[in-house]
């Protein structure tokens, strides 16, 4: 339980490169997929299919594609952030500002789609990986009376936990990567893969090995007291 409770507070996103001559063992990939195979889902429904992506020429027309910054971004990104490591420790929230490139750091950006140059260019290269993998679903099946389909989303934040978690205790990295699962960008993604106009993409991932050490930054969690309340609302805490 101890083991269990130290590899989720030290599971982290991995953004870096990763070694592409390191490859992962189909071994491990199995582990990995077994765990997401094992995650809970509503009403056992399992509404998800997973591909898995390591062919270099695939790996390479996914990485070229063109991934927009959104102004939406980074005005509601600027939200979460913390210009120092105090104010990180005293909200308890969200990520320190650094962590982005100085252009992301002002509400008040506009966009030049058209400057290749700019921090905010429309090209954002994704960093390599040796393997990658693309979870989908069919937003016509939902769990029952769920509106909105909240409780099968649900479900695919399990099959990704549950990945993530196994990847990790194998010492294998897993970043997610949100930005290829929508508009244009995700059309693209479909038509390279060739999945289904029915299905939707829910994530998508990049796992491997990185190609230098991360480095270290501060992370944060509000305390228990912060978000338990003990028997009505308000009431903070357990006692």
């Amino acid at each position: 339980m101890i083991e269990l409770l130290k590899l989720m507070q030290e599971r982290q996103s991995v953004r870096m490169p990763y070694d592409t001559t390191r490859l992962i063992t189909k071994k491990d990939l199995l582990q990995i997929l077994e765990a997401g195979r094992w995650a809970p889902t509503a009403h056992n429904m399992q509404n998800f299919e997973l591909i898995v992506v390591d062919d270099e020429k695939v790996l390479q027309s996914i990485g070229n594609i063109r991934r927009p910054v959104s102004e939406t971004f980074i005005r509601e990104n600027y939200k979460q952030l913390s210009f120092s490591e105090e104010e990180l420790l005293r909200k308890k929230t969200g990520i320190l500002a650094a962590m982005f490139p100085p252009a992301w750091r002002n509400p008040e950006i506009r966009l030049d789609v058209n400057d290749e140059d700019s921090d905010l260019s429309v090209q954002r290269p994704l960093p390599p990986c040796p393997l990658f993998m693309v979870i989908v679903y069919d937003p016509a099946k939902r769990a029952p009376a769920s509106e909105g389909d909240f409780l099968g989303n649900i479900s695919l934040g399990c099959v990704m936990e549950n990945m993530w978690l196994m990847a990790n205790s194998l010492g294998i990295s897993f970043h997610i990567v949100s930005s290829l699962s929508s508009g244009s960008v995700g059309k693209e993604v479909k038509s390279i893969l060739h999945i289904p106009e029915n299905l939707q993409i829910a994530f998508s991932c990049r796992l491997g090995y990185p190609v230098s050490a991360q480095a270290k930054y501060i992370r944060v969690r509000r305390d228990i007291k912060d978000f338990v309340s003990h028997n009505n609302f308000g009431s903070k805490g357990v006692e």
